[in-house]
């Protein structure tokens, strides 16, 4: 049985925390709100195989949520400055969500410290440099993202 089935109550808590403390919101329900809508974005952005593939390393708590209720046959759009990125994000279940304009980041940050960094940047290398540059991070200390369950 692979390893992020037998934990996935664990590494699903685990990220939920990072994203939660990371964007400063008060409740599961609202770093939820923002972490999907965060996935929403960049996967409207992805063809279905490239999103299949960048689902694929992710552990599997985000990667059910980032298939969830995905219409494959919509059109891709493009990718646009991080300001209106963020905007796309905030106007997901717009009555719900409290997203910080730090949501992209933060929700990189927490997947980051979620996945295998070599597995997730193969994926990545095969994307556009747009879709690279939606998922980077900037830290003082590469150490605070190395992957925190094993």
């Amino acid at each position: 049985m692979p390893w992020t089935y037998r934990h996935a109550s664990r590494e699903w808590r685990a990220f939920l925390d990072d994203a939660k403390e990371r964007m400063c919101l008060e409740s599961d329900n609202m770093a939820y709100t923002a972490v999907d809508a965060v996935l929403q974005v960049f996967r409207r952005r992805l063809s279905a195989p490239e999103g299949l593939e960048f689902a694929s390393v992710l552990p599997s708590v985000l990667r059910a949520i980032f298939v969830q209720n995905w219409d494959v046959t919509e059109s891709r759009t493009e990718f646009y400055d991080r300001k209106r990125l963020v905007s796309e994000v905030k106007a997901v279940r717009v009555n719900h969500n409290l997203t910080p304009d730090n949501a992209i980041e933060a929700t990189a940050w927490a997947v980051r410290r979620s996945t295998n960094r070599r597995d997730f940047e193969r994926v990545l290398a095969k994307l556009s440099p747009e879709a690279r540059d939606f998922w980077q991070v900037d830290v003082d200390d590469p150490a605070e993202l190395e992957q925190r369950i094993i």
